[in-house]
């Protein structure tokens, strides 16, 4: 009875010190912003749709865990493209990223921990070579550059998905011409500003002088309608009604002597 407790408590012992041993690969915590996948290293199975969420967790000591930072992630790149015509343009890009929680497992079976620099950053690299190389150097620099960065931001978008990876932005934050086409392309634009303000003021001058036209010939049309009904009975009689309005007034006296012309008083005199 003596040794088979003796026998009990060497065993309890022995799991105390292979707890102990072994405790450092039994229990990990996963922290907020991880996740993990569980690698079963005697079956060699990769549990990919298993997804270790956040907590103290315990794992079988043969087992490895390899742990995920799921929490936004930022690459800044700088890097020379060719245009449609060969020429050389140097381009800083930010691309800001997080792989999809639930699919880590299927992540690190294709590209492992070192995914970013695996597959993140080759392909936005390989991305926005292939779409600057269907512009210009100019349409790059200023007459499309809000089209190239949509087809950026678009094609590495739907890559970098089919990969289990959730691109949030990407930003084109500089683009390097060499000196002397920048300059060129600048000269260029500026001319163009003011090709377009003098075709503005020509034709703002247009359509003034056609207002004027217009308005002369409603005056001139105004003036042969007055003339063609003013006959020599409706004058006299705005005559007549003139003078009786005059003749009325308080400040004014009147004086006919004879008659003016076409048989009209004459009124003469004021205060």
């Amino acid at each position: 009875m003596k040794q088979q407790r003796q026998i009990v408590i060497f065993v309890l012992i022995g799991m105390v010190i292979l707890v102990l041993i072994f405790s450092s690969r039994m229990f990990y915590v996963i922290k907020p912003g991880e996740r993990a996948v569980v690698f079963q290293t005697i079956s060699g199975k990769l549990e990919k749709d298993n997804i270790v969420s956040t907590g103290l967790k315990m794992i079988a000591p043969w087992n490895k865990i390899y742990k995920y930072d799921v929490k936004e992630q930022k690459r800044e790149e700088t890097m020379n493209v060719l245009d449609k015509n060969g020429l050389s343009i140097n381009m800083d890009v930010t691309v800001r990223f997080n792989p999809l929680y639930n699919r880590i497992g299927y992540l690190h079976e294709t590209f492992g921990k070192n995914y970013i620099d695996n597959l993140v950053v080759p392909e936005v690299r390989s991305t926005v070579r292939r779409v600057t190389g269907r512009y210009t150097a100019e349409e790059i620099y200023s007459t499309k550059r809000a089209e190239v960065e949509e087809g950026i931001i678009s094609e590495t978008a739907d890559i970098l998905k089919g990969n289990n990876i959730k691109m949030n932005a990407l930003l084109i934050r500089a683009i390097n011409l060499p000196k002397d086409i920048q300059k060129a392309i600048e000269s260029k634009l500026t001319f163009e500003q003011e090709a377009l303000a003098m075709k503005f003021v020509n034709e703002k001058e247009k359509m003034e002088a056609e207002r004027k036209r217009i308005q002369a010939e409603g005056i001139a049309k105004y003036n042969n309608i007055i003339n063609a009904s003013l006959t020599d009975r409706i004058l006299k009689q705005r005559g007549i009604e003139a003078t009786i309005q005059l003749a009325n007034s308080p400040n004014t006296k009147v004086i006919v002597i004879g008659s003016g012309k076409d048989g009209m008083p004459l009124i003469l005199g004021n205060n």
